[in-house]
């Protein structure tokens, strides 16, 4: 739970700043070029805190990591609180997405690793249950704050502006972070990497009871002690990279490009396009983050009875279908005056189920498995560095999908629908080709 609960500082630092994007823009004279710099920072910084986090976590340990992500989220949420500028919060905001970058490599590495392989899934999932909790928890709070104030913009507590409150809101949950890394066990895998295998034997001996020797001797077969791993050891292969790390990299952009963030970061806009009020767009948007939390449950209790194939297969079905039917009802809406798509009588209410059937179906497959299988599928040689490609590369997939998205919407938003339900179709062929079943498997078969 302390790992997760970096899960749940990646899923807040990334919402917070959603409640307060009308106060920023009035207080700076913001540009919308300057705002949406301002926002996306957070993305940028996140690629690069996963690209780094691997090598920092295989040098340096899986806790110091978690401790080093920690203290980012605070340093985050001071100067964010205090941004004096629209550009110096863009850097706060740079700091806090190196925290969320580092946090989204360290939190699956570690579950994996300290974790029995019978509950490894399921523990492995609180990652995406931490994250969604995370997004809803920071959309409660700007909401809670807003109301209390009367407004983002309006002053309350020591004369401070709401907004700023919102982000000295991350605060409490980020020290929790930094004090529960001090205080849980190191990852045995890494321990015997470092030849410290007298500390591994202890941590594991509370995981494996009597057979924590033998696991200590299939560890030190699986990985080469005291050394570092490097880039070079990903190489191989015709492209690059040696196949398994491909499937990573695949996964976790396949993770963004069905969409799913289109739905959280713009789904009130999307749904006031399509005839909506605004008050039944914010709804409609908490009902969706509730949805995202209780299927992400759904996950918890089958990823280590059905397995991890099955689930990404069925919601990669589900997702295809609804996005299709998105697609299709969007695409063919008739378009008022200003040239936005009107969903009309039995429409809405079908885009609306659809929207949310998609929504579940993300929640019990792609959203949590991806993770699961990110935290146990490399060598653990390999693991933590392979894991940083492939979180860089989930948050490069999240910036183009965010970023692409006004566009598509001003294109027509049967396009940007029907370009995410590609992407479910290739995510069937791509999880019955390339994935391979890990239910059950200890790390050291990988």
């Amino acid at each position: 739970m302390v790992a997760a609960l970096g899960g749940f500082l990646f899923g807040f630092d990334t919402a917070v700043i959603n409640g307060t994007v009308a106060a920023l823009k009035a207080e700076f004279a913001a540009s919308s070029l300057g705002l949406g710099l301002t926002v996306s920072s957070a993305l940028v910084g996140s690629a690069a805190g996963a690209f780094a986090a691997g090598p920092f976590a295989d040098r340096y340990g899986r806790r110091r990591t978690m401790m080093l992500a920690a203290a980012l989220f605070i340093i985050s949420a001071i100067g964010s609180g205090f941004a004096f500028s629209l550009w110096d919060l863009s850097i706060w905001r740079l700091v806090g997405g190196l925290g969320v970058g580092f946090a989204s490599v360290v939190a699956p590495t570690y579950i994996a690793e300290i974790a029995p392989a019978y509950l490894r899934g399921r523990l492995a999932s609180l990652q995406q249950l931490a994250i969604v909790t995370g997004i809803f928890v920071a959309l409660l709070g700007d909401f809670a704050i807003a109301l209390y104030a009367g407004s983002a913009s309006n002053p309350t507590w020591l004369g401070l502006t709401a907004w700023r409150w919102m982000f000295f809101s991350g605060l409490p949950p980020a020290l929790f972070y930094g004090i529960g890394a001090i205080f849980i066990s190191e990852s045995p895998r890494f321990l015997v990497a470092r030849g410290r295998e007298e500390e591994a034997l202890s941590v594991l001996r509370d995981i494996e009871g009597d057979s924590a020797p033998s696991k200590v001797v299939e560890i030190r077969r699986s990985v080469r002690t005291n050394y570092t791993p490097r880039l070079a050891d990903l190489k191989g292969g015709r492209f690059g990279f040696l196949p398994i790390v491909w499937v990573g990299i695949v996964l976790a952009m396949l993770q963004q490009f069905v969409g799913i963030n289109v739905i959280f970061y713009y789904s009130s806009v999307l749904w006031q396009a399509v005839g909506f009020s605004e008050h039944n767009s914010l709804a409609i948007t908490v009902i969706t983050s509730v949805t995202n939390i209780l299927t992400t449950l759904v996950a918890i209790a089958f990823v280590d009875k059905v397995g991890r194939k099955p689930l990404l297969l069925i919601g990669s079905v589900g997702m295809a279908l609804t996005l299709g039917l998105m697609a299709y009802l969007f695409g063919t809406a008739p378009l008022d005056a200003a040239g936005k798509p009107v969903l009309q009588g039995a429409a809405g209410t079908t885009a609306l189920i659809a929207a949310n059937l998609y929504v579940v179906c993300f929640g019990f497959s792609w959203g949590p498995v991806v993770w699961v299988l990110l935290g146990e599928m490399f060598p653990n040689r390999i693991r933590a560095l392979a894991l940083s490609i492939a979180a860089m590369a989930q948050w490069l997939a999240n910036f183009l999908v965010s970023a692409t998205f006004p566009a598509l919407q001003a294109a027509g938003l049967g396009w940007a629908y029907g370009l995410y339900a590609a992407a479910a179709v290739f995510s069937v062929f791509f999880a019955a080709r390339y994935i391979r079943e890990t239910k059950g498997q200890e790390l050291e078969q990988m």
